[in-house]
């Protein structure tokens, strides 16, 4: 759930503007369950900024179809863009930048209202208590202009349709964070898992020069998607995972046999011992052969060196 992590200074809260609408000072408490109107026709007014203020009562969400908004929750930072959400509680600081081209809606209802209509759905009504923003849902948006169609049409029956319609929608935010979360765990869960994968074929491919697209290929995705998950992941890219290998064996190599860094080289795949240097030195921050020396005369104890040939 996104969420306002920062409590602002008290002298600074006791500036920030308590709005009724934004820019309106009262508002009838009498009136319908529900406002609405565009974020167009408000925004432009004030071109595209909303300062940031505090509704006392009023319960927003607001729900973009196209355009973007920079939103300012508390202190954080909220980028959307279409079939975004965001639902503000009574009391929080808001603030927003829309695009010019802007298009969707601001629904207030009051506070009150809502947590009478959560009553009913004690599970989800905490979560509630707080913003938070939801992003690629077309479920809510929907909701929405089921909600708008049926507070415009002011039919018999309304004082039924009004609270079951914003149930609803606070029902399809709640399910759409949930199913966006579930979304993201298995999509960690997948990365994490071609890494691993990809890892292990390292291991033993990674002196054979294989291209990109062989591991790519034996994992069943792409080059790109590859490179993509490592960097999620591991915080570097495909390419640094086998460099990286790579130094690991040639360092074992230089510390534990009595190899020549030519013989080294060609072992690991450098038909040119000056490439293979030249890798190394980038790689550990020293010649191959500096290294062996620091490893053999620069600590007490070490290892005795293996006969020739590959490590175990």
């Amino acid at each position: 759930m996104d969420k306002g992590g920062k409590e602002m200074d008290n002298s600074n809260m006791s500036s920030i503007p308590i709005y009724a609408l934004y820019g309106e000072a009262t508002q009838d408490q009498s009136q319908d369950w529900l406002h609405w109107e565009t974020l167009l026709s408000r925004s432009r007014l004030y071109d595209f900024r909303i300062a940031p203020h505090r509704h006392e009562q009023f319960f927003q969400i607001i729900h973009i179809t196209a355009g973007t908004a920079v939103a300012t929750i508390d202190n954080e930072t909220f980028s959307l863009g279409p079939d975004s959400a965001i639902c503000i509680p009574a009391l929080t600081v808001h603030g927003y930048e829309f695009s010019p081209d802007i298009v969707g809606v601001v629904l207030t209802l009051f506070e009150r209202d809502v947590r009478s209509i959560l009553a009913q759905a004690p599970e989800i009504a905490e979560a509630f208590r707080v913003p938070r923003a939801i992003r690629g849902s077309r479920e809510v948006g929907r909701t929405v202009d089921e909600l708008i169609a049926e507070a415009s049409r002011r039919e018999p029956g309304r004082a039924a349709t009004m609270p079951a319609r914003i149930g609803l929608l606070l029902v399809a935010i709640h399910r759409a964070e949930v199913a966006t979360a579930h979304r993201a765990q298995a999509s960690a869960s997948r990365s994490v898992h071609h890494v691993q994968a990809f890892q292990e074929l390292a291991d033993t491919e990674f002196a054979n020069a294989r291209p990109m697209a062989f591991y790519a290929g034996a994992l069943g995705i792409t080059p790109t998607h590859l490179n993509r998950v490592c960097r999620q992941v591991l915080g570097a890219s495909a390419l640094s995972v086998i460099e990286r290998r790579v130094a690991l064996e040639a360092k074992r190599y230089l510390m534990f046999s009595s190899l020549s860094v030519k013989e080294i080289a060609l072992l690991l795949g450098y038909q040119d011992p000056a490439y293979f240097n030249r890798f190394f030195s980038r790689q550990v921050g020293m010649a191959p052969g500096v290294f062996r020396k620091s490893v053999r005369t620069g600590e007490e104890g070490a290892a005795p060196l293996l006969p020739a040939g590959r490590p175990g």
